[in-house]
């Protein structure tokens, strides 16, 4: 993941709405959810969260694939380690920054 690729998800994260989404989806693994599914656990009006799943979609972060009838949702995990990898590597480059720092 790139520079513009990592300001890209993160602008997408920024929101309470679409945070909430993909934590959902992470939560519910690589099978996904379908987005009534989604807009029923986060109580979030269908067209609202339309607008919210192209975000999320246009930054990469998730992906929608045909199940049958139903679009399922999923969380794009290699995408999210590639966020973590470059905020690691270009974000945390002192020791103030290891997983104990906050110890």
């Amino acid at each position: 993941m790139d520079k513009t690729e990592t300001i890209a998800a993160l602008a997408a994260l920024a929101h309470d709405t679409r945070l909430d989404v993909f934590r959902l989806l992470i939560e519910a693994g690589p099978k996904g959810l379908a987005v009534g599914q989604i807009g029923e656990a986060l109580d979030v009006p269908p067209a609202t969260l339309n607008h919210h799943m192209a975000a999320l979609k246009q930054a990469g972060l998730v992906v929608c694939t045909r199940d049958g009838r139903k679009l399922m949702h999923r969380a794009d995990f290699k995408r999210m380690d590639g966020l973590l990898d470059y905020l690691t590597q270009n974000c945390c480059q002192s020791s103030a920054c290891t997983p104990n720092a906050c110890s």
